[in-house]
């Protein structure tokens, strides 16, 4: 394994404001709102700007102090909101197919496949959606509220609680499949984390620093994983959450930890390729040749993805609150606190566009609309929906 520079860590009262657990005023903090302590970088200055162009716009509703971030499957895109709000749009110019109001409050994204559309809420309820004309399939609970997007796949709808379980519903009747669990921490990071899957896998990270490789077809483990080591003196200091989806590309599946490292190993075995002393609160994303994370002080990385070697960092975003990064062609896409969207040169990390939504602050990871697209989706806190490109 490799390592290298350790990020530094967020106050303690910040950290305490993310958490689930011993912080009492959790239910009426937003970590995600405007700074009030030190001052966010001021945009810098792009020379030789490229234009952003804007394939198509939409309005979905508020997130509230949710992420809600869409979801492409085949042509079309889908996305939800606070209120209930499940809507379908066509991939290649947001025209509106079908829009749903449910009866109840979500507290996640939208997972989609060929033919179903996931969404949950803070009780642990998840409903299904026809994918194809919106009308209500079924619904289903799991154990505690859910803060990331279902993952349909192999039949299956795919959610992972705050309580550290993950639960596996028939895709067609709801019906249970099967339940991983983990030992719940006393502490925990309250933001999305995801599950990532290939063809008969499902990748789930967890408090502790630790990650799973759980078998689709029973719920059975393949194999876990050590992303980070809690470390520190106090128990605030030794949150070590693996934070956003799981990251699988080719035969490596990665994944980042709040306090902790980025991690890469191989999706067959678990065995360990690299590891990168890091700390993210919102995971890490890859591609052929990098992976990218923002830390939690608002810089970006890029590291080689074959050895963990560090290619470049971008810090002139220090303390933006900036969104899990997004590979996009020969350029990298991150949102921010104020709606930006920053777009960095994939193999320097250099500033080569920006384009401002108008909109509130972006907190979803920018979302790839198509490979041959070279086009991000990017969903913001007050519900609006952009497909940008280069």
């Amino acid at each position: 394994m490799r390592s290298d520079n350790r990020a530094g860590l967020v106050p303690a009262l910040a950290a305490c404001a993310l958490l689930l657990g011993s912080c009492s005023t959790l239910d009426k903090f937003n970590p995600f709102s405007r700074p009030s302590g030190p001052k966010p970088a001021e945009l810098p200055q792009i020379s030789g700007e490229r234009a952003v162009r804007v394939l198509w716009s939409a309005s979905v509703g508020s997130a509230d102090r949710y992420v809600f971030s869409p979801a492409v499957a085949g042509e079309a895109v889908y996305a939800a909101s606070r209120d209930g709000t499940v809507a379908r749009f066509m991939a290649a110019d947001g025209r509106q197919a079908w829009r749903t109001s449910l009866d109840t409050r979500l507290s996640a994204g939208a997972g989609a496949g060929g033919t179903t559309v996931a969404v949950a809420n803070a009780e642990g309820e998840v409903i299904a959606l026809d994918a194809k004309t919106g009308a209500e399939r079924w619904r289903a609970r799991v154990s505690s509220e859910v803060l990331a997007s279902p993952a349909v796949a192999a039949g299956l709808v795919i959610v992972r609680s705050v309580d550290s379980r993950v639960f596996a519903f028939g895709e067609e009747d709801g019906k249970r499949r099967w339940v991983y669990q983990r030992a719940a921490a006393s502490l925990m990071i309250r933001t999305p984390a995801g599950i990532a899957t290939d063809v008969d896998t499902a990748y789930a990270g967890f408090s502790g620093g630790r990650l799973a490789a759980i078998n689709l077809s029973n719920g059975a483990v393949r194999w876990e994983a050590v992303v980070a080591n809690p470390r520190g003196a106090t128990e605030l200091e030794r949150v070590t959450d693996v934070v956003g989806t799981p990251a699988v590309q080719g035969r490596e599946v990665c994944a980042a930890a709040y306090q902790g490292r980025i991690a890469c190993f191989e999706a067959e075995s678990g065995r360990p390729v690299w590891a990168f002393e890091f700390s993210s609160l919102t995971g890490v994303s890859v591609d052929a040749r990098y992976a990218y994370a923002s830390d939690d002080r608002g810089a970006v990385q890029a590291l080689d993805r074959s050895s963990g070697r560090a290619v470049w960092k971008q810090d002139r975003l220090r303390l933006r609150q900036l969104t899990q990064p997004q590979a996009l062609g020969e350029a990298v896409a991150v949102g921010d606190f104020e709606g930006y969207v920053h777009f960095l040169a994939r193999d320097s990390g250099a500033f080569v566009a920006r384009y401002g939504t108008g909109s509130s602050a972006i907190r979803a990871t920018p979302v790839p609309l198509a490979p041959a697209a070279n086009a991000v989706l990017v969903q913001s806190q007050n519900g609006g929906l952009f497909a940008l490109g280069l």
